[in-house]
């Protein structure tokens, strides 16, 4: 190797990193807005088109929604600068405690594996969703 090339590396290394840093540092990020059950029927009609909707349940702060399909729970949370929606069977939720006046769901996915829910002053855990929305 050449010293012309290891300089070349070394400030593209430098580069690479300064800018790294700097999107760090500056934590841009668009602005998500807070779920309602309009925001999370849009999202499920893009994410599980055809899904029926018995109910909609969403946290306390508006950044996570559970969705009650028949035997199946449809979870919408945060994740990064947007919403993603997973699912899972119903019975899966009664097994998690809520903490704090939360609940930490984990999920068998290795792209978001967790998903944080705020409870409301009632702290009910889960949700009694069985009411037609």
């Amino acid at each position: 190797m050449d010293l012309n090339f290891l300089i070349k590396t070394a400030a593209s290394g430098v580069a690479i990193a300064l800018l790294v840093g700097l999107a760090a540092w500056a934590r841009i990020a668009r602005p998500t807005p807070d779920l309602d059950d309009a925001a999370v029927r849009e999202l499920l009609a893009f994410e599980h088109p055809g899904a029926r909707i018995d109910s909609i349940w969403i946290a306390a702060d508006a950044r996570g929604a559970l969705v009650r399909a028949g035997d199946e729970a449809i979870i919408v949370f945060r994740l990064g600068d947007g919403y993603v929606a997973r699912s899972a069977p119903w019975s899966a939720l009664a097994s998690t405690e809520p903490r704090n006046g939360a609940v930490d769901l984990r999920l068998a996915d290795v792209g978001a594996p967790r998903a944080r829910f705020k409870l409301g002053a009632d702290g009910v855990w889960p949700p009694q969703l069985d009411a037609a929305a």
